[in-house]
């Protein structure tokens, strides 16, 4: 039993260390784009819409990173938001296949985990992602970003507020909306949920 104990806290640290080794990447590259063209923290943070001091703390690489934020600085910095994810650059221009359990995959925490399934198109005009969640009892965090969403939940319920609008999703529901307007989500009954997540 104590080497059941052992291994499973074994796991937790090993995919804690991977989570922050990529978020530090991510920072990295943030802080190499942002040099790159000669932005100020002030300057990139005014671009991306959010304030000098997170913006900062973003970079820094020691706190999660919204994807919506991800998304609006590889807006900002001229490339496309796979390349700030992963550093690689995305080729296709005709069509890209991401198989069943394929795609380049993100933790922003321990209850967030991303999979980007346009990650090898070039110029893609939406970002859609698979995001799991795990069960949690924190409250919602709300979020605010440009631009508008999709998700159509895979598996499980969540629950997702939108400004005054406390919304259920169920399995096979599907929402379109608003995301300059205050939201946040957290999944229902104690089990995680999956849903096809579109930022456009």
């Amino acid at each position: 039993m104590a080497y059941l104990d052992f291994s499973c806290k074994f796991v937790r640290l090993k995919n804690i260390y991977r989570m922050n080794t990529q978020i530090t990447q991510i920072a990295l590259r943030l802080r190499g784009l942002r040099e790159a063209i000669n932005l100020t923290i002030s300057e990139a943070a005014h671009k991306c819409g959010i304030s000098p001091e997170e913006y900062e703390v973003f970079e820094s690489g020691t706190s999660d990173i919204p994807m919506s934020f991800l998304c609006e600085a590889a807006e900002v910095f001229g490339v496309e938001t796979t390349t700030l994810i992963s550093g690689e650059e995305p080729h296709a221009t005709a069509f890209f296949i991401t198989r069943k359990g394929a795609g380049i995959g993100i933790e922003r925490n321990k209850a967030y985990k991303y999979r980007s399934l346009a990650y090898g198109f070039k110029n893609a005009k939406a970002e859609p992602f698979e995001v799991t969640v795990a069960a949690s009892n924190k409250p919602i965090t709300l979020n605010t970003h440009p631009g508008q969403e999709f998700a159509m939940i895979l598996e499980g319920s969540m629950q997702l507020q939108i400004g005054d609008n406390d919304l259920i999703l169920h399995e096979g529901d599907c929402i379109y909306f608003d995301a300059s307007r205050p939201h946040g989500m957290k999944a229902l009954n104690g089990k995680k949920v999956r849903f096809l997540a579109m930022i456009i």
